[in-house]
């Protein structure tokens, strides 16, 4: 892009400076590739709208208002209002086919924003601009993700951890809100990530869990977690234990063994070796560290 053409469309990417930014998320039913949205905002608002697709889909968004001072930008993952857009519906371009019509191949995989705001004279006016949005994602998926922004889709964390409130998540068989439903996923539970892909305007995460059932699950609701088999090892934990107990850094592993409840450690603190005891837990914890006679 020209220098002078990049400045411009920076200028009127920031047009319109909103008093207030409201965000929403677009999701497409089970089964749709496209969503059409009725809205409304009044002099400096701005409507954020977010949905997530991948790079070599096509996407085309249509904006119909009652103001012909409203306009939108796109903008690629990783950026929102006050970036550079990708593109601003203002004028025609390579992806605005027509005012307030943008048509093109998406460079890179993730969450792309949409922002619907008016110009600076309407806005200062206080006018009001009902409006319809139509978006639609297009295109089949390639058997990997390209342009993975940040490595949100295939890369991201080892594991996931279940974050509903109240009730829990459904496992299903595709990635889709319409496919069946394999089982239910408990909060704060831990699955394994094998991937994620872009349907429906959301991310969806192939999962395993602990108990070998695989399948997919709405990204909305996964937070990173961590191997639920990563123990900690009964030493060292004791060791911080003992160090925290007696503000002294002077401390060293004497002797390990196996109970009922988990891995005693003793533990000589000081010059002396003053001898404590603590036990180290499965689950990586440990008991308050006791000093022996």
């Amino acid at each position: 892009m020209r220098p002078l053409l990049a400045l411009i469309l920076s200028i009127l990417a920031g047009a319109a400076p909103a008093q207030d930014i409201r965000a929403e998320v677009v999701r497409f039913a089970p089964g749709e590739t496209g969503a059409t949205i009725s809205d409304r905002i009044t002099g400096y608002d701005t409507v954020v709208y977010s949905l997530g697709a991948e790079a070599g889909q096509r996407m085309r968004i249509e904006l119909e208002p009652t103001n012909l001072q409203t306009y939108f930008n796109v903008y690629a993952p990783g950026s929102g209002p006050g970036d550079q857009a990708l593109a601003v519906s203002q004028f025609t371009s390579e992806l605005i086919s027509d005012l307030n019509v943008f048509d093109g191949t998406l460079p890179t995989s993730g969450i792309y924003s949409i922002s619907v705001y008016m110009m600076r004279a309407a806005a200062r006016r206080d006018e009001t601009s009902d409006f319809t949005l139509s978006v639609s994602v297009t295109g089949a998926l390639g058997d990997v993700v390209e342009g993975d922004f940040a490595d949100g889709l295939q890369g991201g964390p080892d594991f996931y951890q279940v974050s509903v409130s109240g009730g829990g998540l459904n496992l299903r068989a595709d990635p889709s809100t319409g496919a069946a439903i394999l089982t239910r996923l408990n909060n704060g539970e831990t699955l394994r990530n094998l991937g994620c892909r872009m349907a429906e305007a959301r991310r969806w995460c192939r999962v395993a869990t602990a108990s070998g059932a695989e399948g997919w699950a709405s990204g909305d609701f996964l937070v990173e977690g961590s191997d639920p088999n990563a123990i900690l090892a009964p030493g060292p934990a004791c060791l911080t234990a003992v160090v925290g107990e007696t503000n002294n850094n002077d401390v060293t592993v004497i002797e390990t063994r196996a109970t009922e409840n988990g891995t005693e450690v003793i533990v000589g603190v000081g010059p002396q070796r003053a001898r404590w005891s603590c036990t180290a837990f499965a689950d990586g914890s440990t008991s308050r560290p006791m000093y022996l006679n």
